[in-house]
């Protein structure tokens, strides 16, 4: 199967979530800028989850462009990481709402550990379709940053009922970890 439609699926996929997110900054009744501090978890919240869909979004494209084809399997673990990017707009509210309480805070690490997990388990069925030896394969390796992202996620989660500011520091620090797009995918296309 050609990959066309599966990327065209993804992109709007990705593009409604960030859309969802934004509707979630509620405009304040009043014109002063005292209007817009109670607004400001919300925003913050908001601004790391954009972050966290545009890289996903990047690194999806770049995997994308790797794959030579899809299968069902990619099919079906392409669909379990956009559910679970689309409950990002839910956790990003809710912790942005609540001041980054500890509770939607830990729910926000559990969706992004669970994407992150997704992400690995669509990056390990596109290699079972396309081989061993593809470029895909090739490229990300033993994915150390892969399996860094998901065991930061899995130390912040409980971490958040202790310190919810250190848990948010790590969400931080594994969005920065991943900001600058997967260049060994790039590196491994163009040497082929």
């Amino acid at each position: 199967m050609h990959k066309n439609r599966l990327e065209a699926f993804s992109d709007g996929v990705l593009a409604i979530i960030i859309t969802i997110m934004v509707l979630e900054i509620k405009v304040p009744h009043g014109a002063t800028l005292d209007t817009l501090s109670p607004l400001l978890p919300v925003f913050f919240s908001y601004v790391l989850s954009f972050v966290y869909v545009g890289i996903y979004w990047n690194n999806h494209h770049h995997m994308l462009h790797a794959a030579r084809k899809v299968s069902g399997g990619v099919l079906w673990a392409n669909l379990h990481l956009l559910f679970w990017l689309s409950l990002l707009p839910f956790a990003s509210g809710w912790m942005g709402e609540n001041h980054f309480a500890p509770m939607p805070v830990a729910l926000y690490g559990v969706v992004l550990l669970m994407a992150g997990f997704a992400y690995w388990l669509l990056t390990r069925a596109i290699i079972r379709t396309d081989g061993p030896d593809s470029v895909l394969a090739k490229a990300v390796g033993k994915d150390r940053k892969g399996t860094a992202s998901v065991v930061l996620y899995l130390m912040a989660i409980p971490v958040t009922f202790v310190n919810e500011w250190l848990a948010e520091a790590i969400y931080v620090g594994v969005a920065l970890m991943w900001l600058i797009p997967d260049r060994r995918i790039e590196k491994t296309i163009a040497e082929a």
